[in-house]
């Protein structure tokens, strides 16, 4: 077992509520339980002592070759190992639960088999409760299998014959054989709370190979049926579902909330303090991938986000004082206090590590834009109720969109007027004037469309700089900023606009390094953190999406299939690429699939275009 095995060589399974990480040596090494943001069982990841894994894989050391790949179109995951004496595999999943109601219990299976030879089988449990600050007991129950009884969570660990668990202190282990045919498997079971037992059968009678084998065909069904609804039929399907089917693992099925990703405190830069927690809704991020998921055809993921973001609105309250936060638990809790958990050393020892997010604070004025662009564009903003309360919302706006905000990359650095910020405010006055005369909504038009005006001329009177002829991070600076690579793609100025495509060059040349994109450059523009970062990956492909649409097509296509290497073996993305090709960041993130996605439908739509479009201009990549 690698003390801390590479962030992308993982994969991810999960149900719905929550979702765990296992590495290619079998190793899971993250699951928080009964929630996405609840405190982790395992976290390894994070302190390769303290943080407690569970490991099942073949016991052949480092003569096998070991393989990892999804069930075609499923979140089923599958770690092959090909030795000498033969080839096994663990196939990995959590049945997926699309209920409305939160559930505190959470099964994870593992199961294990010999297709050729023979093979032994090693098993290690060591749970670590709460971060890894909370000790445990193990309880042995009449069957064989065992409970490790934590502060509010049991977890159960049952085996199938011919594994036999054997306690080690308050932790279990087990050694078996496989031959060819033969199949075994473990099921681990979280309780919280009221459902955590002390006492009985808290995991349910022992499964056998028929349960199993049902158990597996409902999730096998599940994500099989979830994805009749998919129209894409471009290019890429493969890459393309298994973003989709990412976006929605991390979706809390009870609330419809999807989260940012899967985990917390993975370094943006090895040994740096960029490690932040991410498993929280960000209404940013969240409206955004709602979208790509309607652009494939998933609308009930929309209406759900959309009852979700509503309730937001109603509640009112929240940390930041504004109508809307930038980001919530799954739940719509607002207050996300931000700790250090300095007992855990961090993944290759990136200290500190954090849980909860104090950014939840932070003024950021964007996020109405992205609530309008993923709800006014499905035609869907509501009945008259629904629509009131987002009329309400613009009202408010129009008072208070001209202020400094910490923009979209949450800097610590003090606040300024971010083009982002104002451009996304002009796509909520813009979409809430279309909408309203569309469908003859009451709304105070004067006001909504004198405030859109205002703002468009101010981004072009101060976002732009003469002296870099682009558009700029903000109205002080001359900095470049590659969230502004969403300019086209939601409207502000054509994608021929010979401002935008001065403005792509001068990314082009400062911020590209072989298709991969920086999201500005801290040194010119100090964001109030210390250490580096790499290139991110979503706006590498909000750039093949800009390039595609400004008919740079041939360079944007380059650029995209470069953008795949970059995947890990099973199609998953980190939030960042360090500068050997590593992943950085947490793992995987929506925000960077929900860009893949798009950057796909975008380029396939272009590349279908009749062949008459003009000579590119700008640089093309090459040999």
């Amino acid at each position: 077992m690698d003390a801390y095995p590479p962030i992308a060589d993982h994969g991810l399974v999960g149900d719905l509520q929550t979702a765990a990480l296992i590495a290619a040596d079998g190793t899971v090494d993250w699951w928080c339980t009964p929630r996405f943001d609840s405190p982790s069982l395992f976290a390894s990841l994070l302190d390769s002592d303290r943080g407690g894994h569970c490991r099942l894989a073949a016991d052949v050391g480092d003569e096998a070759t070991v393989r990892q790949l999804y069930m075609p179109d499923t979140a089923v995951l599958v770690t092959r190992y090909m030795a000498q004496d033969g080839v096994g595999e663990v196939v990995d999943f959590m049945a997926p639960d699309p209920s409305t109601t939160p559930s505190a219990t959470h099964r994870l299976v593992r199961v294990a088999r010999v297709v050729r030879g023979s093979l032994p089988f090693e098993l290690i449990c060591r749970p670590r409760f709460d971060y890894g600050r909370a000790g445990h007991s193990l309880g042995r129950l009449d069957d064989g299998s065992v409970v490790f009884h934590g502060p509010d969570t049991d977890l159960h660990l049952q085996a199938t014959a011919p594994i036999a668990l054997h306690p080690d202190g308050s932790d279990v282990t087990a050694r078996f054989t496989l031959h060819a045919g033969e199949v075994a498997a473990i099921v681990l079971t979280s309780e919280s709370g009221g459902a955590a037992t002390r006492s009985g059968r808290p995991g349910g009678r022992i499964p056998d190979a028929e349960a199993i084998a049902r158990a597996f065909d409902d999730c096998r069904t599940f994500w099989l049926t979830w994805l009749r609804s998919c129209r894409y039929r471009g290019r890429w399907h493969e890459m393309v579902v298994r973003s989709a089917i990412t976006l929605k693992l991390l979706t809390y099925a009870p609330t419809g909330a999807p989260i940012a990703a899967a985990t917390m405190g993975l370094p943006e830069q090895i040994g740096g303090e960029r490690n932040w927690d991410y498993r929280y809704t960000w209404v940013r991020d969240a409206s955004l991938s709602v979208r790509a998921l309607i652009d494939l055809g998933f609308t009930d993921e929309a209406a759900a986000f959309r009852r979700w973001l509503r309730a937001r609105l109603d509640a009112g309250a929240t940390a930041s004082g504004e109508p809307l936060q930038i980001m919530y638990r799954v739940d719509g809790e607002p207050h996300l206090t931000e700790e250090v958990l300095d007992h855990l050393e961090g993944y290759r020892r990136s200290a500190p590590v954090r849980a909860g997010n104090e950014a939840a604070g932070q003024i950021q004025l964007d996020i109405y834009g992205e609530a309008a662009y993923a709800l006014a564009e499905t035609e869907e903003i509501g009945g008259i109720r629904g629509w009131k309360v987002f009329a309400d919302l613009l009202d408010w706006l129009v008072d208070h969109w001209d202020r400094p905000d910490e923009g979209i990359w949450e800097t610590r650095g003090g606040r300024q007027n971010f083009t982002y910020s104002r451009l996304m405010t002009w796509v909520a006055f813009d979409r809430g004037v279309k909408v309203a005369t569309a469908h003859s909504r009451p709304a105070d038009l004067g006001r909504w469309t004198a405030a859109r005006d205002t703002v468009f001329r101010q981004i072009v009177d101060r976002g732009w700089s003469q002296k870099r002829s682009a558009f700029v991070q903000h109205y002080d600076t001359d900095v470049l900023d590659a969230s502004l690579l969403l300019m086209p793609r939601v409207g502000f100025l054509a994608p021929d606009d010979p401002d935008w495509l001065t403005t792509l060059d001068a990314m082009d040349a400062e911020l590209v390094s072989d298709s991969l994109v920086y999201r500005y450059d801290p040194a010119a523009s100090p964001d109030g953190l210390r250490g580096s970062e790499g290139t991110f990956n979503l706006c590498s492909f909000l750039y093949v999406h800009a390039l595609a649409k400004s008919g740079r097509v041939h360079q944007a296509r380059y650029a995209f299939d470069k953008m795949l290497t970059y995947a890990n073996h099973v199609g998953l993305f980190a939030e960042e690429i360090g500068p050997s090709g590593e992943q950085l960041g947490n793992f995987p993130q929506a925000f960077t699939h929900l860009a893949l996605i798009d950057a796909a439908i975008g380029l396939d739509e272009e590349l279908d275009r009749p062949t008459t479009r003009p000579a590119e201009r700008g640089r093309h990549d090459g040999p």
